[in-house]
């Protein structure tokens, strides 16, 4: 059995060497209803799984933060738990995110550290009691290409209702439109991806228009 020193420190080698996937590269945008199908099939063929055609999804996602235990603490830690509603079996995601690293102008993407890791059913109890709380939760449900190693996925966003047992449970879309992102999860280091992104996102125009949306600047507009 493997120490929990060693454990360390095989983990510490790994991320000085840039072996672990700690970075996702991201652009966003978004299509009316009455396009998806035309942008879905635009998809089917410029991606890898023309064949077998694109995988569906229909998840549930709960965000939580953990806030610092002091009066005059700013930290804010965001944790994404999601899981596999047509899926029962397969295991719940755990997921940080972090702050977008939109640098420079010329940068095609924006750009986020993002460490993801399979849990067991039992994670929403326990970041519970680590003193997380749910901020909000939403059911995804849509349809997910590959190309090479770009994701892309499109997805109707629902908001649940607040008498609802179960998260299929009358849930409602919170807008006219599917929400489009394609991304790259990638060791640190490799900016590269982001032109390829750039490429890939420019083919899909003028039914989309992927871009690296500044959140920032949007929370001060509202």
């Amino acid at each position: 059995m493997t120490s929990p020193g060693s454990a360390v420190d095989s983990l510490s080698a790994a991320i000085k060497c840039n072996i672990i996937p700690n970075q996702e590269y991201l652009l966003q945008g978004s299509v009316l209803d009455q396009y998806v199908e035309v942008l879905l099939h635009r998809l089917r063929g410029l991606c890898d799984n023309v064949d077998s055609g694109p995988e569906s999804f229909n998840d549930h996602e709960l965000c939580f933060t953990l806030r610092g235990n002091t009066p005059n603490s700013s930290m804010v830690l965001p944790l994404r738990v999601r899981r596999a509603l047509d899926v029962p079996d397969a295991p719940w995601q755990l997921r940080y995110v972090g702050q977008h690293e939109l640098g420079d102008k010329n940068r095609p993407t924006a750009v986020r550290s993002s460490i993801d890791m399979a849990c067991s059913s039992t994670i929403v109890e326990f970041l519970t009691e680590l003193g997380c709380r749910v901020d909000f939760e939403y059911i995804a449900r849509g349809y997910m290409f590959r190309k090479g190693r770009m994701k892309i996925t499109v997805s109707k966003i629902f908001k649940m209702g607040s008498m609802a047992s179960k998260p299929n449970e009358s849930v409602e879309p919170i807008s006219q439109s599917y929400l489009v992102e394609l991304s790259v999860l990638a060791p640190s280091g490799q900016d590269a991806i982001a032109e390829d992104m750039r490429i890939f996102a420019e083919q899909l125009k003028p039914l989309v228009q992927l871009e690296k949306i500044d959140y920032k600047r949007l929370a001060h507009i509202q």
